[in-house]
């Protein structure tokens, strides 16, 4: 039987602030693999969640280096996971920008429609939405300086777990 746990943002701000610009040595960097922005954003997510999805494939969890889902690094993995999780973990809506809010996630996507990089929210004004991210290090960055065709705003409505 699956339980509701609330999602803790404060606890997502918190270890992205800690995390922003340095790596967090119980999980592989991912930079020389393609990038850790997703594998930073997992991570944050964990913060917040306390909870993995340990389904082979389509789950969302990381144990070590080769033990991992692909939602664990992938940005289009981790979009789909989020949004379509029926288990247990953390799930989520798509929003427009105005409905984010902090320890949420945007994706940015490129031409073809595929989302491939990843960063949590760590602010948000009337004018403005700062995030945080690996690859290229960012701690209240805004979001606006990035270019891209497109984006994906993603709102972690909570987590469940198994009872």
């Amino acid at each position: 039987m699956l339980t509701e746990i609330k999602y803790n943002r404060e606890k997502v701000f918190n270890y992205a602030k800690k995390w922003a610009y340095k790596r967090n040595p119980e999980y592989l960097n991912f930079d020389e693999y393609g990038g850790d922005c997703t594998n930073f954003a997992s991570q944050c997510l964990l913060a917040g969640s306390s909870v993995m999805n340990f389904i082979p494939i389509m789950g969302w969890y990381y144990l070590n280096a080769y033990n991992r889902t692909p939602s664990w690094t992938s940005a289009e993995a981790l979009g789909q996971f989020l949004l379509n999780n029926k288990g247990q973990g953390p799930y989520a809506v798509a929003v427009y920008p105005n409905e984010i809010q902090i320890g949420d996630i945007v994706q940015l996507q490129d031409s073809s429609g595929t989302h491939y990089h990843s960063f949590i929210i760590c602010g948000v004004t009337r004018n403005e939405i700062y995030v945080a991210g690996h690859s290229e290090d960012r701690w209240m960055y805004p979001l606006s300086n990035y270019k891209f065709v497109n984006f994906r705003f993603i709102h972690i409505t909570n987590a469940r777990k198994e009872k």
